[in-house]
């Protein structure tokens, strides 16, 4: 009688194949994926990791974000980097040569509006007791206060504890949003630059995560996304110059304060697809009314419903077809589907996403296509 290997030692290591090479005896055959027991758990496990993942995503969103848009300007500065690498600079020096460029950008834009902004704070602390005054001797007003009681009410509203709450939590508030924008950008340049200065060793790794028979062509595909990339963020930056540079000749001859200070205003708003033109347009027009009369400000909404139609049917096509040969309708809905999904990050960020799906449909999915 052979005897039990769940009893006998000996016995246990002959059926199990002990030798030196399985101390605990030879695997047995791994049971296949079709097997019950495997499907389920693979299929379970899939699930729970994909939750788990879609969870991650969410609650690092705005981490995401912001290497999202690092990458975008580290590949959109790029090119300059590579051009003054041609010079014969060193890839260290080209980055911090670029890279001073951008700051140096960035600190003239915000130097530029603090002269307006201090004064027009000034005037209306200047001109408050005036406000008030003229409030006091209007008529009208007194007539009201008389019937409905409006400055006591209103010195009881303002005296109220719960008053005073909202004001020191709009407060609260607005410092919250100051120091988080201000430390989201100062995280998106200091990412840039790192992404900027390790570009190609980031397109290496990527690039080697392709099947060796396959690298060189997924390489080659890689570099032309890359290339459009850079040229859709330089064409970007061609269409905000020109704005800019055409607003600061129209506010300078019309006469508009802070001509210097709004004409950057429509460079940097410019860089948004669709409605960056319209925005910085609105706010140049609301600032030539409060600082100037209506006439200026008549003046600045028919040139810059001009202008948008130059920019809309003449510039920003033309730029768009030059840079990332991506046609004009397919350019209008992708800014519009990204924007809806991710605001202006989505709208940034959809024209090269385009481009890239484009190139990718033409040059792998239609010769595919085409053998089947």
């Amino acid at each position: 009688m052979t005897p039990d290997p769940a009893m006998d030692l000996e016995q246990r290591r002959r059926e199990a194949g002990v030798d030196q090479r399985f101390p605990f005896g030879r695997p047995g055959q791994p049971l296949g994926r079709a097997h019950p027991f495997v499907f389920g758990f693979t299929a379970a496990l899939g699930v729970i990791t994909a939750w788990l993942l879609v969870q991650a995503a969410t609650s690092a969103r705005s981490t995401i974000v912001m290497i999202v848009v690092a990458l975008f300007l580290a590949i959109g500065l790029n090119p300059a980097v590579e051009r003054l690498r041609r010079l014969g600079l060193p890839r260290g020096l080209a980055v911090g040569t670029v890279f001073i460029g951008v700051l140096l950008f960035f600190a003239g834009f915000v130097a530029s509006l603090v002269q307006p902004v201090t004064e027009q704070v000034n005037e209306l602390r200047e001109s408050i007791p005036q406000f008030v005054t003229q409030l006091q001797n209007n008529e009208q007003l007194a007539e009201w206060d008389k019937r409905y009681k409006l400055l006591e009410r209103a010195e009881t509203f303002v005296n109220s504890a719960d008053f005073q709450q909202q004001v020191t939590d709009a407060a609260t508030g607005i410092g919250r949003v100051a120091i988080n924008g201000a430390v989201q950008t100062l995280t998106i340049l200091i990412l840039t630059l790192y992404f900027l200065g390790s570009l190609p060793q980031i397109k290496t790794f990527f690039y080697k995560l392709a099947p060796r028979t396959r690298r060189a062509r997924v390489a080659l595909l890689g570099d032309e996304i890359l290339d459009r990339i850079g040229g859709y963020v330089a064409g970007q930056f061609m269409i905000g110059f020109i704005a800019g540079v055409a607003s600061y000749l129209f506010l300078s001859i019309v006469g508009v304060k802070y001509a210097l200070a709004l004409s950057l205003i429509v460079s940097v708003t410019a860089l948004i697809p669709l409605v960056g033109a319209t925005i910085g347009a609105v706010v140049v027009c609301l600032i030539a009314f409060l600082t100037g009369s209506a006439t200026d400000a008549i003046i600045c909404v028919i040139f810059y419903v001009a202008y948008q139609q130059v920019e809309n049917y003449l510039i920003y096509p033309r730029v768009m077809k030059r840079t990332v040969d991506v046609q004009p309708a397919v350019t209008i809905v992708a800014a519009l589907v990204g924007a809806a999904l991710l605001g202006v990050v989505g709208a940034l960020l959809a024209i090269p996403t385009a481009a890239a799906v484009s190139l990718l449909i033409r040059e792998v999915v239609l010769p595919r296509q085409e053998t089947l």
